[in-house]
């Protein structure tokens, strides 16, 4: 076996046939996925390589993808995935950042010389390292094929987790549980912020149990004092307050696959307004994973969770909650179903969601977030943090 496969050669092949049933059906005759975690899902490939035009073809045709990638890269392609050498091919180096010629020319010339040249041919035009140049140069290496956008095809054929996701997943559930324990107990007036987070680092990195840890596609995210009014704010060097709140976001990494964690710690007393908050929060955050069982659709998961914050004066304009699993940077969701109004896609068992319970007013706000994944019987924690506003005297 190569050096970081994971999954068995039936996994890949089902994933493959998921993806294929699902381009007929869109009438698509090739895809080309570029995003990093599409990649790796349906081939297993794993190297930093994504800041480069890179890609997997996916043909109606043929038994297995196709990685395209910088020359620099096909040892890493041959040791992670276990395609054959046949379907790893490698662009020439002098293309890297190449202010006239580019990678996704070599591209067009491979679908050529595969007879593809007339494809209807689907593009991520939503994934983050698909550039707008990516496609000017394929569209113009390829005038007889007919482009789409095939609409995170990919994406959505990975919301339903199988059974060995699931066991990535549970694992990423600990790492995290783990690394916000050591953190939070690190959150002390005084501490420089930076000391929290290079002890979650560490704490992610190494891991749980003999379960290492991988490095997380958001880095943790920690506002403080008047910074808790917007969620997205990172760290400094500054001291942590004597009295006020500080929020963070992390995320537990198992093999790329991602389970993500909030927790609100306030110093000192807090007011009785921000126990209040975050009781609402906490028991929103239960009426919602009772409505995440199979057969519900996702838009009841969050009207669970609005109604009980509109019962009690408070509300959330954005989504609740967004699908998660293998991920990398910059984002742990996957660009599918959504926590929201209007939001019909129907819950299966397997499918895993970061429920991002949070609060922001005008001059703080309030996160306790969960991971879960949906079961017959409601949302199943993929984390065992205790869930509630986190006191530190």
């Amino acid at each position: 076996m190569s050096r970081q496969q994971i999954f068995t050669g039936e996994e890949y092949s089902r994933r493959l046939r998921e993806v294929k049933h699902r381009m007929a059906a869109a009438g698509l005759d090739l895809v080309v996925c570029q995003d990093p975690a599409n990649m790796n899902w349906l081939t297993g490939y794993d190297g930093w390589s994504f800041y480069v035009p890179q890609c997997v073809l996916v043909h109606l045709d043929e038994d297995l993808p196709i990685w395209f990638g910088r020359a620099q890269d096909r040892k890493s392609a041959l040791m992670t995935t276990g395609l054959p050498e046949a379907n790893v091919v490698a662009f020439s180096e002098h293309l890297v950042q190449n202010p006239d010629g580019h990678p996704y020319d070599e591209l067009a010339d491979l679908i050529r010389s595969r007879g593809w040249a007339g494809a209807r041919i689907g593009v991520e035009m939503d994934a983050h390292y698909y550039t707008a140049r990516c496609h000017a140069h394929l569209v113009a290496g390829l005038p007889d094929a007919a482009f789409s956008n095939n609409r995170d095809l990919v994406n959505w054929a990975r919301l339903v987790k199988s059974e060995p996701e699931l066991t990535l997943m549970r694992q990423a559930g600990r790492i995290c549980t783990h690394a916000m324990s050591r953190a939070v107990e690190r959150m002390r007036p005084g501490v420089p912020q930076n000391a929290v987070i290079a002890e979650l680092y560490h704490a992610q990195i190494m891991g749980v149990d003999g379960m290492g840890g991988d490095y997380a596609a958001i880095c943790p995210l920690m506002p403080v004092g008047e910074g808790t009014a917007t969620p997205h704010l990172t760290w400094n060097d500054d001291p942590l307050p004597d009295s006020g709140l500080a929020i963070l976001e992390i995320a537990g990494v198992r093999s790329r696959y991602h389970v993500a964690l909030t927790r609100t710690v306030h110093f000192g007393k807090p007011l009785q307004r921000y126990q209040d908050i975050a009781r609402v929060i906490v028991d929103a955050v239960d009426a919602g994973l009772e409505k995440a069982r199979s057969g519900n659709v996702a838009e009841e998961v969050e009207a669970a969770w609005q109604a009980e914050l509109r019962r009690n004066g408070l509300k959330k304009e954005s989504r609740v909650g967004y699908p998660i699993g293998l991920a990398y940077p910059p984002d742990w969701g996957e660009r599918t179903a959504s926590l929201r109004p209007g939001d019909r896609t129907e819950l299966e068992p397997g499918m895993c969601f970061h429920m991002m319970a949070g609060v922001w007013l005008e001059d703080f706000g309030l996160a306790i977030s969960e991971s879960f994944v949906v079961t017959d019987t409601g949302g199943e924690k993929l984390c065992a943090a205790p869930r509630q506003l986190i006191v530190v005297d």
